[in-house]
């Protein structure tokens, strides 16, 4: 609530600014339209700058209140059409602004009319509500003129089509490549631990069962020791089974598979879970393998003594946040993190790491449920 109320006061204040720059669009907006005409006015040049360094404005101003990123670069022919197409929207912001104005004067009738008029319930009633009802349509007036200045914005500042088609086909073919690329790193992953773990341990149980064959008078406790192996093995088999895909996820879903990480982790992990439906299966996966991952680097690299993960959806949008206590530090461009940051742009999400030194760091991976 507090920030809806934040982003409806900065459109309130991006308005007031769109009205102020709107003074300066009258002037220039026959000005560019006769600078497009031939035969050329020789102070065209001048015309066209003015408009360019308006539209810089204009830009600046839509990402300062009305949160749309300004585009940066030397103003283009969309600039001119902007400001020729500006006029509109300003005047619009302003008189929404003078409706709220209006209207936050006359729903305060209801509080201070009656002791002005106490004989005339009719006026102060009439005042008050036709006030409370104007204030509504300003307030919801705000936000239409609002999303208006940021298409209109859109349409001449942005990519084209074509464009815009071209850029998601270079997203998505880095996207494909980089999946690859994460696959071929946890196959290698798993063959290490493969090598490196079980099958050391399986070398040494055949090597035990071998002397206790040999040796009838240790056999007892060449086997205990065999016994103790296979146990090992097992565990060591069943954590790389994990790594690789959590059967647990599918039985009981993610809130199940995120509790068995907590508890197999040696520190304490603090899970709070506000997901009100379950996300897509591929969406799930990732995400706990977000929470896997970090958990993991906290545990080995940041001498943490405690880590929280928080999941949230709001609408079409999994956020899954997970932040420890140590030492900070750490490299997104580390394996384990650059091989997340590929799971996650496989799905169209955004990975952020924050680790300043010090700590704390934060693990932040905001995934479309859509």
């Amino acid at each position: 609530m507090n920030e809806a109320l934040r982003r409806w006061l900065r459109a309130v204040a991006g308005l007031a600014a769109g009205g102020a720059t709107g003074l300066a669009t009258l002037p220039l907006t026959p000005l560019v339209a006769v600078s497009l005409l031939p035969p050329l006015p020789a102070w065209r040049r001048r015309v066209l700058a003015a408009a360019g360094r308006l539209a810089d404005v204009e830009r600046a101003r839509l990402a300062r209140f009305l949160g749309e990123p300004a585009p940066t670069g030397a103003p283009g022919p969309g600039a001119f059409g902007y400001v020729a197409a500006r006029l509109g929207p300003a005047v619009l912001g302003v008189l929404v602004l003078a409706a709220l104005l209006a209207g936050v004067v006359y729903a305060s009738m209801l509080l201070w009319l009656w002791f002005v008029a106490p004989d005339d319930p009719v006026t102060v009633l009439s005042s008050g509500v036709g006030g409370v009802l104007l204030l509504f349509l300003a307030v919801h007036g705000v936000l239409a003129v609002s999303t208006l200045e940021v298409q209109l914005a859109r349409r001449f500042f942005g990519p084209g089509t074509q464009r815009a088609m071209q850029r998601r086909i270079d997203e998505l073919a880095a996207s494909r490549a980089g999946v690859v690329e994460a696959v071929h790193d946890e196959r290698r992953r798993i063959e290490r631990d493969l090598h490196d773990g079980v099958q050391q341990r399986l070398v040494a149980l055949g090597m035990l069962l071998g002397r206790a064959r040999r040796h009838g008078d240790q056999a007892d406790e060449l086997l205990a020791q065999a016994v103790a192996e296979t146990r090992q093995a097992l565990a060591e088999l069943r954590e790389v089974a994990w790594r690789v895909y959590p059967a647990v996820l599918d039985e009981a879903g993610l809130p199940a598979a995120l509790e068995s990480v907590a508890e197999r982790a040696p520190l304490p992990v603090v899970l709070e879970y506000a997901v009100p439906e379950p996300a897509p299966r591929a969406v799930e996966t990732v995400a706990y393998f977000v929470v896997s991952e970090a958990v993991t680097n906290a545990v080995k690299h940041s001498g943490a003594g405690r880590v929280t993960v928080t999941l949230e959806r709001d609408g079409d949008r999994l956020t899954v946040t997970v932040t420890d206590d140590g030492k900070g530090g750490a490299d997104p461009g580390g394996g384990g993190l650059t091989g997340l940051a590929r799971r996650v742009a496989a799905l169209d999400g955004v990975l952020g790491v924050a680790s300043p030194p010090g700590g704390p760091t934060t693990v932040r991976a905001e995934l479309p449920c859509g």
